[in-house]
């Protein structure tokens, strides 16, 4: 799918992009700021929702590159994960191509405003040194827990970060850096899946694409030295801004 960019829709991409990239390595619903410049644009729903998968892609190759380099990677456990997730992304994604036009944007505003009351009502948890070294536990339960993740990534993508953490850290018994690093493993996995679903359904806009990605890129590279150096806490209440500005433009215009 063609679409005509200027100079300040660029410039919009590029922001949502990195601020995209950013909050989806460090805990997720960074999504949210793509599809919303997708919408902006004026691209219908599905392609929004389609379109923004190549961006989430370059975002998890940059993070998962930061994490390797700084020596944290476990492909075998991400891999077999992946693998689980994938098989949701698939049939979520198939659901996902429906979606359009106000049902689409209520979704997304709902899902949104889930996202802002998590990130109001979430006081984190106390981190446990032990985590560090400790082997993952509940196998069966953490992969059967992420068939249904990558259902919602495959649907919506916006907000599975939120789903994916919990099952890392609190089913799974991992470290707050290690749940990152394997959650961008996952996502960049089923993430995949789902953009072949959705290229085969709708036309994808791959200039409008392609320039999310850098910048998602960028974010995602930035994420992750932020998750090794915990540095999330400081853009809480400007994301928090922005979620509600975009509900209020999705419901009300």
């Amino acid at each position: 799918m063609t679409l005509e960019l200027d100079l300040l829709d660029f410039a919009l991409l590029a922001v949502a992009g990195f601020a995209s990239g950013w909050m989806n390595v460090l805990a997720g619903g960074g999504s949210m700021f793509n599809v919303a410049a997708l919408l902006f644009l004026g691209l219908p729903g599905p392609v929004a929702n389609g379109t923004n998968r190549i961006a989430i892609i370059a975002q998890c190759v940059a993070a998962i590159a930061e994490f390797r380099r700084k020596g944290f990677s476990d492909f075998g456990l991400s891999a077999s994960l992946a693998l689980a997730a994938s098989l949701g992304a698939f049939f979520g994604a198939r659901v996902g191509v429906a979606l359009e036009g106000e049902w689409f944007e209520r979704t997304v505003a709902l899902v949104m405003g889930a996202v802002a009351l998590t990130m109001i009502f979430d006081r984190g948890a106390a981190e446990d040194p032990a985590r560090k070294t400790a082997p993952a536990k509940n196998l069966l339960l953490g992969h059967a827990l992420m068939v249904g993740a990558g259902f919602w990534g495959g649907f919506i993508q916006i907000g599975v970060g939120f789903l994916q953490m919990p099952i890392l850290y609190r089913v799974m018994g991992l470290d707050l850096v290690r749940v990152n690093m394997h959650k961008v493993f996952i996502a960049l996995c089923f993430t995949l899946v789902a953009l072949m679903v959705f290229a085969a359904k709708v036309p994808i806009a791959w200039e409008a694409g392609l320039a999310l990605a850098m910048s998602n890129a960028v974010g995602g590279w930035a994420g992750a030295r932020a998750t090794m150096l915990r540095g999330a806490k400081f853009i809480k209440y400007v994301v928090l801004a922005a979620i509600a500005a975009v509900i209020v433009k999705l419901i009300l215009f």
